[in-house]
């Protein structure tokens, strides 16, 4: 089980305590096995420096002393005396070095046992030289059995026991020197084994820190393997928790945030899906009666426009008519003034006539030429107000009674030819009557003006009725247009819901694999016919 504040540190800190330790122990071993080599090379140094120095004198001191040994026997078994003077020089040099060692030795006796084996060599090396003294003295004396006696009976044995208890000292000191070197090795494996124990303990740490930080950072990754997996398989349902507050904490953490929003939008993708569905086919049942709607508006926008265009030519002929009626209309007002003015010049001569009869003939022959013309104009008023049809109706009215007017003048200027002789008497009922029709000419005046008024008008407000109708007719035949323009963006839109159609189905497929919170898979599109629409 690891420890909770070890989870809780982040990955590099985790890192860096196992690292930490790993390096704590290695410097502890390397320490150890510095301090042991320590302990070895000190062993060492006084080994050398003491027993196996104090040894080594000792060795020495026994050479000498042996050599002292065969020396003073062979002073004492020669027969020539000077042989001791010989020696003599010999024998004090190697009594002084003796002297020198036993002083050297003794300053290096550190046990109590090698200070009593020590003071027991002192002791018989007095023994010793006494004992070869004596002999040498004898020898210089010439004394040499008894010189020969004393080296069997004292020296020999005191020298063999001097020599025996140097052998014991040196022996000490190799017991010593063994007992340092078996320190040393007992030291040496002391500190090998520590060390193995602190490399086997570093192992078995370096193993456990290993495998605790494996274990710490590879489990959580593990889990998130495993949700990121399930999740992968479609299993929004799924969660995963983790109380560490690491690196792996966070993904884990970071990992449900993210299935959580990510169910959230699979809800809100199949939500949305079957909005679209459903509004895709809604759009494609509006698009059809839309459809159908254009296509009649488009039908009744071809028959409004050919019957506009009928209608068009109608007015245009209509307003062709109405402009040479307006001119016929004028010409006729121009004759009618015209006939006016002659009217007046009746008038005038019929007021002659009371004052000279003699001008009657003249005065009835221009009544006769004026109704004639009269007749003539009218005549032709009525032609063109026939060709007018219903809107030259009143002037044709007009025309006839100008004619019948003209007509009753010849009448009137042939009775009055016919009654010339009658003239003085009806003189007065004539000018009456010529009265009356210049009344009736100022009439027909006035009607054919007011007739070019009404004719002008009628042809201005057929003009600009053309042009209305001219417009409209332009404005149905861009309606028209826009119509046949609308019925294909229709159709556009039909197929542009039909693939929204299409697309939302392929995108719920690809969200069906998806398992949301309410444990069941993202339900299919119910099955969906698109609509036929008519071209």
């Amino acid at each position: 089980m690891i420890p909770q504040f070890i989870r809780d540190l982040t990955i590099g800190k985790r890192l860096g305590l196992g690292f930490a330790v790993l390096l704590m122990l290695s410097m502890a071993t390397t320490a150890i096995g510095i301090t042991r080599l320590n302990a070895v090379a000190s062993a060492t140094r006084e080994l050398l420096k003491e027993p196996l120095a104090t040894e080594r004198l000792v060795s020495d001191w026994n050479r000498n002393i042996s050599a002292g040994v065969r020396r003073t026997s062979a002073i004492a078994r020669s027969s020539d005396p000077s042989l001791a003077t010989f020696f003599a020089e010999d024998q004090a040099s190697s009594t002084k070095n003796s002297s020198e060692l036993q002083k050297a030795i003794g300053e290096r006796m550190r046990t109590v046992r090698e200070k009593a084996v020590f003071a027991e060599v002192g002791e018989l090396r007095k023994v010793y030289l006494s004992s070869r003294d004596q002999i040498v003295a004898l020898k210089k004396e010439g004394k040499l059995d008894e010189a020969n006696q004393l080296l069997d009976q004292t020296f020999t044995p005191a020298a063999k026991n001097y020599l025996i208890k140097i052998d014991e000292l040196q022996g000490e000191e190799r017991r010593q020197i063994d007992q340092t070197a078996i320190d040393i090795e007992a030291s040496y494996e002391a500190g090998r084994n520590l060390m193995l124990i602190l490399a086997v303990v570093m192992l078995i740490q370096g193993v456990l820190v290993s495998w605790l930080l494996s274990r710490s950072i590879t489990g959580p990754l593990a889990n998130a393997v495993r949700f990121a997996r399930e999740v992968a398989s479609g299993n929004l349902t799924a969660t995963i928790h983790s109380d560490r507050r690491d690196e792996s904490g966070q993904l884990t953490d970071a990992l449900q945030t993210m299935v959580t929003n990510l169910s959230t939008l699979v809800t809100g993708v199949r939500i949305a899906t079957d909005n679209i569905s459903v509004s895709a086919q809604q759009i494609a049942s509006g698009n059809a009666d839309l459809s159908n709607r254009t296509e009649s508006q488009a039908s009744s926008l071809e028959e409004t426009a050919s019957s506009m265009e009928e209608l068009t030519s109608t007015v245009r002929q209509n307003a062709d008519h109405a402009q040479q009626a307006t001119q016929l209309a004028v010409v006729a007002s121009g004759v009618a003034v015209r006939g006016g003015a002659v009217v007046r010049q009746v008038v005038t001569t019929m007021a002659a006539i009371n004052d000279s009869s003699r001008k009657i003939v003249d005065i009835i022959g221009v009544i006769d030429g004026i109704a004639f013309q009269t007749n003539i104009l009218a005549l032709n008023a009525a032609v063109e107000a026939a060709r007018a049809g219903e809107q030259g109706r009143g002037f044709a009215v007009v025309a006839a009674e100008v004619r019948n007017l003209a007509q009753r003048s010849a009448s009137a200027a042939k009775e009055i030819k016919t009654l010339i002789n009658d003239s003085v008497n009806q003189v007065e009922q004539g000018n009456r009557q010529v009265d009356e029709a210049g009344k009736t000419m100022n009439d027909v005046v006035t009607s054919v003006g007011q007739v070019a008024g009404i004719m002008q008008e009628i042809t201005v407000a057929s003009q600009e009725q053309r042009a209305g109708i001219e417009q409209i007719n332009q404005a149905i035949t861009q309606m028209d247009d826009m119509t046949q323009q609308n019925a294909a963006l229709v159709e556009q839109a039909a197929a542009a819901a039909e693939s929204m159609r299409n697309q939302a189905v392929m995108l719920l497929d690809e969200v069906r694999a998806f398992t949301i919170a309410d444990g069941t898979p993202v339900a299919s599109l119910q099955t969906y016919h698109p609509l036929s629409l008519a071209h």
